[in-house]
C-alpha cells in the first residue's frame, strides 16, 4: 500500500507538469507580435521579379506555348489563346526563351521563314525529343507581344559564335531598310522587334561550356560589345540590357571574375545584370516526388528554400566590393524546385505536380526577393508551362492552373511596389530535427500607395496568429486573399482544378488601430491594409 505522502506528491508532480505544459502551448499559440513602419519605405520591388522562364524542353512550347495554326485548340497563329489570357492575368513581365541549356545548341535560322522549309533537329538536352523548329523568333515575339510581356531572349555562346548573335540581333531589332530587317519584314514583321534583355549564354561553367570564369570573361566580352541592338525606340531606360552567366548556387567564382572584369571595364563593352541559377532540390539528382510526400520531405526542402537568403545576401556583398552603387542587378533567372519526373514521363521533360508546399516555397522565394530589392530587380521561374514548378499544365486542349500560379497572382499589388520594413517575432516550426520560422512576412505601398502585407505560416499542421501593428497609421481593416489546402500535398488537377485555389479573407481591426490575422496551417495570407 503507498503511503499518503508519496501520493500526494505524485499528484502534485503531475498537477504542475499539466500546468507547465499547458502554460507552454498557450504561450506556443500566442499571437505573432508584428510592426510594419508603415510611413517608411525602401527599394522598388521591381515587377521583373515576377519573371517567367519558356525553354525547348518537354511539352513546355509544343504543346504549352504552341499547338500549331491549325490545330482545334483554340489558338491565335499558333499559340494557344486560353494560355495567353491566364499568363496576361498575372501581368507577366518578361519571358527568358529559348533556354536554359536548348540556348547554347539552339541556331536561330532553323527557326525562321516558312515552316515547310525549317529545318528539324533533335534535343539532345532534353529526352532526345524531335525539334520541328516551328516555335522560332517570330512565334516567340508574337507570343510575348500577346501576353505584354518583354522579351528576354538568351545567345549561343557555347555553340554558337559571334557574328551568329549579332546577325540575330539584327535580324530582330534593324530597319526595314537593312538586310536583316528586309528578311524579318519578308517573313512577316517590317517594324524591329523589342529585345529589352539579352542573355550572355547560359550556365557556362556547365552545359553552356564548362568554362573557367576567366575563359568565360574572355569569351563573353565579344558577345557584349557586338551583338548591337539597332531598334531606334530602345534608347535610356529601355535600353537593352546585357546579362552574364554568374554563379552556379553557392559557387563565388563567377561572381567575383564577372564583376572584377566589369569594374574594369572600358567604352568597349559592358553589361547590366550577372545571372544566378539556384534551385530546391534535396541534394542531386532530384529524386523528392511531387506528391504523396510526408512532412520531413517538406521541412527539408522548406529549409533549403530558405537558405536563398543568404545565397544572395553572399554575393549580394561579392557585387558590392566592384559596384557599390547597385548598378548592376543580380538576376535570379533559374529558381523554383526541381523534382523528381512524374512516373510514367519522360524523365527528360522534367514534368513534375505542383503542391500547396510549392506554394508556399514560391512566396517564401518572392518574399526574400523582396527584402533583397536594391540589388535582386529581376528574376525568372523554371518554369512556365508543363516543366518543374509551372504556372500551368496542360494536356492536349486541358489546361488547369497551379497552386504556384496563385501565389504569383495575390502578389500582384507588390509589383514595382515600394517594400515596407517589418519587424515580427517569426516563430519555431520543428520537424525532426529541422528547425524553422513559423512565420514569414513582407509589406509594401503599391504604385498607388496602398498598404499591402503577405504574411505565410510554415507550419503544415498549426494555425498561426499574427496581431499586427502599424506605425504611423491607424488600420479600419484588412482584405485580401488566403491560399491553403486540406493537406500539404494537395494539387489540382485536370479533373479537380480548385482543390487549392485562393478564397476571400478578411479582419478586423482592434480598438488599439491593429489587426489580428488569423492564418489556417499551411497557408499564404496578401491583404491589403486600409487606413
Amino acid at each position: 500500500m503507498q503511503k499518503p505522502g508519496r501520493s500526494f506528491a505524485a499528484a502534485t508532480l503531475l498537477l504542475l507538469a499539466s500546468t507547465v505544459s499547458a502554460f507552454a502551448q498557450s504561450n506556443a499559440d500566442a499571437p505573432i507580435p508584428l510592426t510594419v513602419e508603415a510611413t517608411k519605405g525602401g527599394s522598388k520591388i521591381d515587377r521583373n521579379i515576377f519573371g517567367q522562364f519558356a525553354e525547348h524542353l518537354g511539352t513546355g512550347i509544343y504543346g504549352g506555348v504552341w499547338v500549331g495554326k491549325d490545330s482545334s485548340i483554340p489558338n491565335v497563329r499558333g499559340i494557344r489563346k486560353d494560355i495567353v489570357a491566364a499568363l496576361r492575368a498575372i501581368r507577366v513581365p518578361d519571358v527568358r526563351w529559348p533556354g536554359g541549356c536548348f540556348a547554347d545548341e539552339y541556331h536561330w535560322r532553323q527557326g525562321i521563314g516558312p515552316a515547310a522549309n525549317r529545318a528539324s533537329s533533335v534535343n539532345t538536352n532534353w529526352g532526345g525529343a524531335g525539334e520541328p523548329n516551328t516555335f522560332g523568333t517570330d512565334e516567340f515575339m508574337d507570343f510575348v507581344d500577346q501576353i505584354g510581356a518583354e522579351a528576354y531572349v538568351s545567345v549561343n555562346v557555347g555553340s554558337g559564335t559571334v557574328q551568329e548573335a549579332a546577325d540575330w540581333l539584327a535580324y530582330m531589332t534593324a530597319d526595314a531598310s537593312t538586310s536583316a530587317g528586309k528578311e524579318r519584314a519578308a517573313n512577316g514583321h517590317p517594324a524591329p522587334y523589342k529585345v529589352k534583355y539579352l542573355g550572355l549564354g547560359n550556365e557556362s561553367w556547365g552545359c553552356g561550356g564548362s568554362m573557367t570564369p576567366e575563359h568565360y570573361v574572355d569569351v563573353m566580352k565579344p558577345f557584349a560589345r557586338f551583338t548591337h541592338n539597332f531598334n531606334p525606340k530602345q534608347t535610356g531606360a529601355d535600353a537593352m540590357q546585357r546579362i552574364a552567366v554568374g554563379p552556379n548556387g553557392d559557387d563565388t567564382s563567377y561572381t567575383e571574375a564577372v564583376m572584377k572584369a566589369y569594374k574594369g571595364h572600358d567604352w568597349a563593352w559592358s553589361l547590366e545584370g550577372l545571372s544566378l541559377h539556384s534551385y530546391t532540390t534535396g541534394g542531386w539528382p532530384p529524386s523528392y516526388p511531387s506528391t504523396g510526400f510526408d512532412e520531413a520531405a517538406y521541412a527539408k526542402l522548406v529549409k533549403e528554400t530558405l537558405g536563398m537568403e543568404g545565397l544572395i545576401a553572399r554575393h549580394s556583398a561579392i557585387m558590392d566590393k566592384y559596384d557599390p552603387e547597385k548598378k548592376v542587378p543580380l538576376v535570379v533567372d533559374e529558381w523554383g524546385v526541381w523534382l523528381a519526373p512524374t512516373p510514367g514521363t519522360n524523365p527528360g521533360f522534367l514534368q513534375q505536380q505542383n503542391s500547396m508546399r510549392d506554394a508556399i516555397i514560391a512566396a517564401l522565394n518572392i518574399n526574400i526577393f523582396a527584402r533583397h530589392a536594391d540589388r535582386v530587380r529581376m528574376t525568372n521561374i523554371a518554369q512556365m508551362i508543363n516543366v518543374l514548378q509551372a504556372m500551368i499544365l496542360t494536356d492536349k486542349e486541358k489546361m488547369v492552373l497551379t497552386p504556384t500560379y496563385h501565389v504569383f497572382k495575390m502578389y500582384l499589388p507588390f509589383q514595382d511596389a515600394t517594400f515596407v520594413p517589418v519587424t515580427f517575432d517569426a516563430g519555431t516550426y520543428a520537424e525532426g530535427g529541422i528547425q524553422l520560422p513559423r512565420v514569414d512576412a513582407i509589406a509594401a505601398r503599391d504604385t498607388s500607395g496602398r498598404l499591402w502585407m503577405a504574411i505565410t505560416n510554415l507550419d503544415p499542421k498549426r494555425p498561426a496568429s499574427v496581431r499586427a501593428s502599424f506605425a504611423g497609421i491607424r488600420v479600419h481593416r484588412a482584405q485580401g486573399e488566403v491560399l491553403t489546402a486540406a493537406r500539404i500535398d494537395s494539387v489540382n488537377s485536370f479533373d479537380k482544378p480548385d482543390t487549392v485555389s485562393p478564397k476571400p479573407y478578411s479582419a478586423s481591426a482592434s480598438s488599439g488601430g491593429g489587426v489580428t490575422l488569423d492564418l489556417p496551417a499551411k497557408s499564404i495570407v496578401v491583404v491589403q491594409i486600409e487606413s
